[in-house]
């Protein structure tokens, strides 16, 4: 019969320990390792695999929560099969990770609609689930931080708390009108992160485009340098848009067949 003063004594050293896996499930775990006859090896390793295998748990949770990635942009609702075999080969091999270890970045290229945010999106949540520190942010919001703390003189603050971060994902920097401070702060972001850290990138607008946010044709080159230096190219271009697919799955019978169809609205 156990000790119940032991028991508690037990429950409380594990807690200081923080050992909150096995303070949960010793006592079940216990009993059915005498019911099966397992060693006491075994009940150990048993309690060690549970423990680990939350705190790991806990870990992706929070990691997943400090990278703000929506939650229902994953590859389990990306469309993969709408896209060329070629991009679909690029994006098996950016799931493995390898890229943000090697500080490769990813530039998704392509007009509005195509799944450039859903796939940026999906590789971070992989990322996330490798223990990799991911934050996914649109631009035009991260330019608005960096400002404001190059205005409150903690500009190198904030950098170095990206640079913490294995991979940084833009959204949608086709969609800024930098000024010049803000085209500033971000190549400056760009330089501080080149070689040394992972961005992914959507944006509608192809390279020659770019001087649209950098303005100075200098400035814009030298930003495409850094950027596209070690990087892969995701050009989703030629790609379908999901919307206007979905919208001429869901165009009225009399339309589909030739007939009068009401607006789109």
């Amino acid at each position: 019969m156990s000790n119940p003063n032991r028991h508690s004594e037990l429950v409380a050293m594990l807690g200081q320990l923080k050992l909150s896996a096995i303070t949960t499930c010793f006592s079940e775990l216990a009993v059915r390792c005498t019911r099966e006859n397992l060693s006491h090896e075994a009940f150990l390793y048993e309690l060690a695999r549970l423990e680990c295998e939350q705190r790991q748990q806990r870990s992706t949770q929070r990691r997943l929560h400090k990278s703000r990635l929506p939650l229902e942009k994953t590859f389990a609702t990306l469309e993969l099969s709408q896209l060329p075999p070629p991009l679909r080969l690029q994006i098996e091999r950016l799931r493995s990770g390898e890229f943000v270890e090697q500080a490769v970045n990813v530039i998704a290229v392509g007009p509005p609609g195509v799944g450039k945010s859903h796939l940026s999106c999906a590789v971070g949540h992989e990322l996330i689930l490798q223990g990799k520190s991911v934050l996914w942010t649109t631009t035009a919001n991260l330019m608005q931080k960096l400002l404001a703390a190059k205005r409150d003189l903690k500009l190198p603050q904030e950098l170095a708390r990206l640079d913490r971060i294995q991979c940084l994902i833009l959204d949608d920097i086709g969609y800024v009108q930098h000024n010049r401070d803000e085209m500033e702060v971000f190549f400056t972001l760009l330089s501080e992160r080149y070689e040394r850290r992972s961005l992914i990138i959507t944006t509608n607008l192809v390279f020659s485009e770019w001087q649209r946010i950098f303005k100075d044709p200098l400035t814009t080159l030298a930003a495409i340098d850094r950027v596209v230096h070690h990087s892969v190219i995701l050009d989703m271009l030629g790609v379908e848009s999901y919307r206007a697919r979905q919208a001429q799955n869901q165009r009225p019978v009399d339309d589909q067949e030739g007939g009068a169809a009401l607006p789109v609205v």
